[in-house]
Parts: C-alpha cells; structure tokens; sequence
C-alpha cells in the first residue's frame, strides 16, 4: 500500500510514529503501545532511525517485524547520516524484498556530541540527494519526507527552507510530514506559502501530545517549535502534576486535531514517543465526534 494512496481530505488516516527501542524494557513497551494502538487500525506507522543511522539495522528490523506480524502498513526512515550509497541500496533491496512500499528520507540529525551535519564519505549531503538516487535507481518505493512550518532550526529563513523543500519534491518526493507544532496558525500558512512556491504534494501535520514538561521544553529548544503563550502559561501551572499536564496535552491536541480535519488534511501524524495512552484518547474522541 502506497501511502500517497492513502492521503485523502475526504477520508483522513492517522499514523504513529516510534522508534527503536534500546532496552528489553522499552522494546515491551513499544510492543504495548503497538498492540493499543492497532485496535485504531492506523493508516501506516512509521519508525525512526536515529543520528546518523545509529539504529540502521534496528529500524530496519522492526519495519519488517511490524508489516508481517500485524499487517499495519509499516514505513522505514531512512537517514543521509547513516548510508552511503550502497549501503543505501542494499537496504532498499532488503525493503524491496520484504514487500516494504514507503520510506521517509531524511537528512537526519548529526551523531551525539557533533553540532553540524557531516556527510559519509562519498555520501549524501541532503535529502534531495537521497531521494534523487532512489528515484534515479528505479526503485518504485512510495517517498515521504519533512518539513518545517516554523522553518528548520539552521535555514537563515522560511523562505530559504521553502526552497529546500521544494528541491527535495522536484527530487521525487510523494508527501510530506511536518515537523511538530502547537499553533495551527503555523501549519495553515506554511501550507499556503508552499503551495504559491509549486509545492503540490500532501502535507500531512505532525501533532505530539504533551505529557512531560521537561521534555516539551527540550524539543521546542532543540525543534524551534513555539509554544503559544496561554498554553505555555497553563503548562508551568501544572508543571509538578503530571496527571493534569497529560490532561492539558490531550485537550489541547484534541482541538488543534478538530480544527485540521475540519479544514481538510489528508491525514494525521502522531508523535507517540513510543507511548499509547494520550494517542489513543486523542484518536477515540476524533472518531467519536466524526
């Protein structure tokens, strides 16, 4: 299944993203909230490969593991950090065999202690290059990729990474996820500017529910991503009750949820942390209210 296939207004999927677990203990829990999760009969689900392609192997092998033993569509994210071109290719051929259809390409992060993104020797300096190899190799994957509606945290502006985009989509991508964001303000106008620039593939929005205050403040720090101020404001109140800031997180992705599918995304990405809980109570009230 081919998940430009899939991206419809008219009949919205959602997805969960998870990564590789490092521990026994986090592999069962990766493993609970996919059997949760599965009961909402996602879309697709996709899995990251860390900085570099730290995880290239476990990500590979949890793709695998996830199409054949739940039959839920299952899309591999593929790193420039982590593969040079054949390597690239013998895990293309190894996806291709195992009747995997979609790959998420990305630059990727650079490894832990690095501050800048170095290419592999002889290896891809951008995701318009992976992209433009896989294409150019005559692979029939399905190809997503990222985008930024906040701008991405080393682009100078928004209109320098509206570029960037648009060279990654004349590459060969067929849809796009965002980044995630807290102010649909954000996603709205970012999909206006890219469709001005040519850009004509699906964007599909990115939400993450807020559970954890510390780790909100992280990723907004290392993302870029604002946090509105009122809920900024309600977060710090609640910052020690971790019952009421799961609470706040839930309501408030619920209602930027509401207001997408109302103006006619072709889906809905979830940030799950490898967790079910608040994705769960966020993809059962959509479905109740639709």
């Amino acid at each position: 299944m081919k998940i430009r296939n899939r991206l419809n207004p008219s009949d919205p999927c959602f997805s969960f993203e998870f990564f590789p677990p490092r521990t026994e203990e986090g592999e069962a829990n990766l493993l609970k909230a996919l059997e949760d999760l599965a009961a909402l009969q996602p879309g697709f689900v996709s899995v990251t490969e860390g900085a570099g392609g730290s995880t290239r192997s476990k990500t590979v092998e949890l793709v695998l593991r996830i199409k054949q033993e739940t039959g839920i569509e299952a899309m591999a994210h593929l790193t420039c950090g982590g593969h040079r071109p054949d390597e690239l290719r013998a895990v293309l051929e190894k996806l291709k065999d195992a009747k995997v259809d979609n790959i998420l390409v990305l630059r990727g992060d650079p490894p832990k202690g690095q501050t800048h993104f170095e290419p592999q020797p002889g290896g891809f300096r951008y995701a318009s290059e992976m992209t433009r190899f896989i294409r150019e190799e005559d692979f029939n994957f399905c190809l997503g990729g990222a985008c930024y509606p906040e701008g991405h945290v080393e682009t100078p502006s928004r209109d320098d990474d509206l570029r960037h985009l648009k060279a990654k989509v004349d590459a060969g991508l067929d849809f796009v996820v965002t980044q995630l964001f807290f102010d649909n303000a954000f996603y709205f106008d970012f999909v206006e500017r890219a469709r001005r620039a040519g850009i004509n593939v699906p964007i599909v929005p990115g939400i993450m529910p807020i559970t954890n205050y510390e780790q909100i403040q992280r990723f907004t720090r290392l993302c870029g991503a604002t946090v509105p101020m009122r809920l900024a404001l309600q977060l710090e109140r609640v910052k020690d009750q971790p019952e009421a800031m799961a609470q706040l997180g839930v309501a408030h992705a619920t209602v930027q949820c509401m207001e997408l599918l109302s103006r006619g995304v072709p889906g809905i990405h979830f940030y799950t942390l490898n967790k079910s809980p608040a994705t769960r109570m966020i993809v059962s009230a959509l479905r109740a209210r639709s």
